[in-house]
Protein backbone atom coordinates (compact mmCIF):
# COMPACT_ATOMS: atom_id res chain seq x y z
CA UNK A 1 0.00 0.00 0.00
CA UNK A 2 2.76 2.31 -0.43
CA UNK A 3 3.36 4.67 -2.96
CA UNK A 4 4.28 4.00 -6.55
CA UNK A 5 7.96 4.47 -7.61
CA UNK A 6 9.09 8.11 -7.40
CA UNK A 7 10.74 9.63 -10.78
CA UNK A 8 14.24 11.28 -9.64
CA UNK A 9 15.85 13.05 -12.52
CA UNK A 10 19.91 13.23 -12.21
CA UNK A 11 20.95 16.89 -12.64
CA UNK A 12 22.80 15.57 -15.85
CA UNK A 13 20.14 14.04 -17.61
CA UNK A 14 17.77 17.53 -16.87
CA UNK A 15 16.52 17.56 -21.23
CA UNK A 16 17.96 20.39 -22.56
CA UNK A 17 14.97 22.86 -22.18
CA UNK A 18 14.81 23.10 -18.60
CA UNK A 19 17.64 24.63 -16.76
CA UNK A 20 18.72 23.32 -12.85
CA UNK A 21 20.12 27.12 -12.01
CA UNK A 22 17.28 29.29 -10.58
CA UNK A 23 16.33 32.23 -12.98
CA UNK A 24 18.72 34.77 -10.91
CA UNK A 25 18.81 38.39 -11.53
CA UNK A 26 21.93 39.67 -12.84
CA UNK A 27 23.82 40.53 -9.46
CA UNK A 28 25.96 43.53 -10.62
CA UNK A 29 29.58 44.41 -9.64
CA UNK A 30 30.45 47.82 -9.25
CA UNK A 31 33.56 49.75 -8.46
CA UNK A 32 34.37 52.87 -6.76
CA UNK A 33 38.21 54.54 -6.14
CA UNK A 34 38.44 51.92 -3.33
CA UNK A 35 36.13 49.24 -3.01
CA UNK A 36 34.69 46.52 -5.43
CA UNK A 37 31.24 46.12 -4.57
CA UNK A 38 29.91 42.13 -5.50
CA UNK A 39 28.21 39.05 -4.98
CA UNK A 40 28.19 37.22 -1.31
CA UNK A 41 30.67 34.05 -2.14
CA UNK A 42 30.93 30.96 0.37
CA UNK A 43 34.68 32.12 0.70
CA UNK A 44 33.24 35.13 2.82
CA UNK A 45 30.86 33.21 5.04
CA UNK A 46 34.09 33.09 8.04
CA UNK A 47 35.12 36.91 7.59
CA UNK A 48 30.79 37.98 7.00
CA UNK A 49 30.07 35.64 10.64
CA UNK A 50 33.16 37.49 12.27
CA UNK A 51 31.91 40.97 11.09
CA UNK A 52 28.38 40.17 12.65
CA UNK A 53 29.78 39.19 16.04
CA UNK A 54 31.81 42.36 16.67
CA UNK A 55 30.41 44.99 19.56
CA UNK A 56 31.11 47.98 16.87
CA UNK A 57 28.58 46.34 14.11
CA UNK A 58 25.70 45.06 16.17
CA UNK A 59 25.36 47.72 18.89
CA UNK A 60 22.54 49.84 17.08
CA UNK A 61 21.63 46.40 14.77
CA UNK A 62 20.04 44.85 16.73
CA UNK A 63 22.07 44.54 19.69
CA UNK A 64 23.48 41.44 20.04
CA UNK A 65 26.12 39.14 18.27
CA UNK A 66 25.17 36.72 15.79
CA UNK A 67 25.60 32.99 16.24
CA UNK A 68 26.84 31.23 13.08
CA UNK A 69 23.98 30.02 12.45
CA UNK A 70 22.47 33.44 12.04
CA UNK A 71 24.89 34.92 10.01
CA UNK A 72 24.79 32.09 7.60
CA UNK A 73 20.76 32.86 7.10
CA UNK A 74 21.78 36.47 6.58
CA UNK A 75 24.28 35.65 4.42
CA UNK A 76 21.55 33.28 2.37
CA UNK A 77 19.04 36.12 2.66
CA UNK A 78 21.64 38.36 -0.04
CA UNK A 79 21.04 35.63 -2.99
CA UNK A 80 17.01 35.42 -2.09
CA UNK A 81 16.89 38.84 -2.33
CA UNK A 82 18.55 39.31 -5.82
CA UNK A 83 16.75 36.10 -6.51
CA UNK A 84 12.77 37.40 -6.02
CA UNK A 85 13.24 41.45 -6.02
CA UNK A 86 15.95 42.08 -8.72
CA UNK A 87 17.61 43.93 -5.91
CA UNK A 88 20.04 43.22 -2.81
CA UNK A 89 22.78 43.96 -0.84
CA UNK A 90 26.63 43.22 -2.00
CA UNK A 91 29.72 42.32 -0.54
CA UNK A 92 32.45 45.53 0.11
CA UNK A 93 35.80 43.86 -0.92
CA UNK A 94 38.99 46.12 0.01
CA UNK A 95 40.46 46.60 -3.84
CA UNK A 96 43.66 46.79 -2.11
CA UNK A 97 43.73 43.63 0.02
CA UNK A 98 40.90 41.66 -1.43
CA UNK A 99 39.27 41.58 2.63
CA UNK A 100 35.72 40.99 2.68
CA UNK A 101 34.82 44.52 4.77
CA UNK A 102 31.32 44.79 4.96
CA UNK A 103 27.98 44.47 2.94
CA UNK A 104 25.42 47.51 1.65
CA UNK A 105 22.62 47.79 -0.40
CA UNK A 106 19.30 47.77 -0.64
CA UNK A 107 16.70 45.38 0.66
CA UNK A 108 12.64 45.15 1.52
CA UNK A 109 12.54 42.87 5.07
CA UNK A 110 9.00 43.27 5.61
CA UNK A 111 9.55 44.53 8.98
CA UNK A 112 6.77 44.82 11.28
CA UNK A 113 7.08 48.88 11.84
CA UNK A 114 4.97 51.59 11.50
CA UNK A 115 4.68 53.27 9.50
CA UNK A 116 5.53 50.69 7.03
CA UNK A 117 8.61 50.98 4.67
CA UNK A 118 6.97 47.40 2.80
CA UNK A 119 7.32 47.96 -0.88
CA UNK A 120 10.31 50.41 -0.91
CA UNK A 121 14.28 49.91 -1.58
CA UNK A 122 15.41 49.92 2.03
CA UNK A 123 19.39 51.02 2.39
CA UNK A 124 21.58 49.90 4.43
CA UNK A 125 25.33 49.16 5.34
CA UNK A 126 27.34 47.60 7.38
CA UNK A 127 31.06 47.85 7.89
CA UNK A 128 33.56 45.50 10.10
CA UNK A 129 35.12 47.60 12.57
CA UNK A 130 38.45 47.75 11.34
CA UNK A 131 37.25 49.61 8.23
CA UNK A 132 35.09 52.13 10.12
CA UNK A 133 35.40 55.92 9.91
CA UNK A 134 36.92 55.89 6.65
CA UNK A 135 34.18 57.13 4.50
CA UNK A 136 33.76 53.78 3.21
CA UNK A 137 29.70 53.03 4.30
CA UNK A 138 29.22 56.35 1.81
CA UNK A 139 31.72 55.61 -0.99
CA UNK A 140 29.56 52.37 -1.28
CA UNK A 141 26.15 53.72 -1.49
CA UNK A 142 26.60 56.42 -3.63
CA UNK A 143 28.06 53.61 -5.99
CA UNK A 144 24.05 51.57 -5.08
CA UNK A 145 22.73 54.51 -5.11
CA UNK A 146 23.74 55.52 -8.83
CA UNK A 147 22.48 51.89 -9.58
CA UNK A 148 19.46 52.03 -7.99
CA UNK A 149 18.38 55.45 -10.41
CA UNK A 150 18.01 52.80 -13.30
CA UNK A 151 16.87 49.78 -11.31
CA UNK A 152 14.67 48.62 -8.51
CA UNK A 153 11.33 49.69 -7.51
CA UNK A 154 9.34 52.28 -6.13
CA UNK A 155 9.55 56.09 -6.15
CA UNK A 156 11.84 56.61 -2.74
CA UNK A 157 14.44 54.94 -1.04
CA UNK A 158 14.04 54.17 2.94
CA UNK A 159 16.37 53.56 5.53
CA UNK A 160 15.94 52.79 9.67
CA UNK A 161 18.44 53.98 12.16
CA UNK A 162 19.09 53.56 15.86
CA UNK A 163 18.89 57.71 17.02
CA UNK A 164 21.88 56.97 19.18
CA UNK A 165 24.27 55.37 15.88
CA UNK A 166 25.48 58.87 15.06
CA UNK A 167 28.09 58.16 12.77
CA UNK A 168 24.88 56.55 10.64
CA UNK A 169 22.59 59.23 10.94
CA UNK A 170 25.36 61.25 9.26
CA UNK A 171 26.34 58.95 6.60
CA UNK A 172 22.31 58.89 5.84
CA UNK A 173 22.31 62.65 5.29
CA UNK A 174 25.14 63.02 3.41
CA UNK A 175 23.59 60.20 0.77
CA UNK A 176 20.75 62.46 1.01
CA UNK A 177 17.92 60.75 3.28
CA UNK A 178 15.92 63.20 5.40
CA UNK A 179 14.19 62.01 8.78
CA UNK A 180 10.32 60.97 8.13
CA UNK A 181 9.07 59.53 10.81
CA UNK A 182 10.14 57.59 14.34
CA UNK A 183 9.26 54.63 15.52
CA UNK A 184 10.41 51.40 17.44
CA UNK A 185 11.03 48.17 15.83
CA UNK A 186 11.95 45.11 17.65
CA UNK A 187 11.76 46.83 21.34
CA UNK A 188 14.31 49.63 19.94
CA UNK A 189 13.59 53.37 18.66
CA UNK A 190 14.40 54.05 15.46
CA UNK A 191 14.71 56.74 13.59
CA UNK A 192 12.75 56.22 9.86
CA UNK A 193 14.20 58.23 7.11
CA UNK A 194 13.45 58.48 3.14
CA UNK A 195 14.59 60.24 0.03
CA UNK A 196 13.06 60.04 -3.65
CA UNK A 197 14.52 57.17 -5.69
CA UNK A 198 15.89 59.21 -8.90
Amino acid sequence: MGAGPIAVTHPSRVPPSRSVTPDMADIPSLETDRLRLRAHRLDDFDAYAAMWREPSVIRFIGGAPLSREAAWVRFLRQSGLWRHLGFGFLALEDKATGALVGEAGFHDLHRDLVPSIEGTMEAGWALAGAFQGRGLAEEAMRAMLLWGRDHGVGQRLTCIIHPDHAASLRVAAKLGFAEAARSTYHGAPVVILERPRV
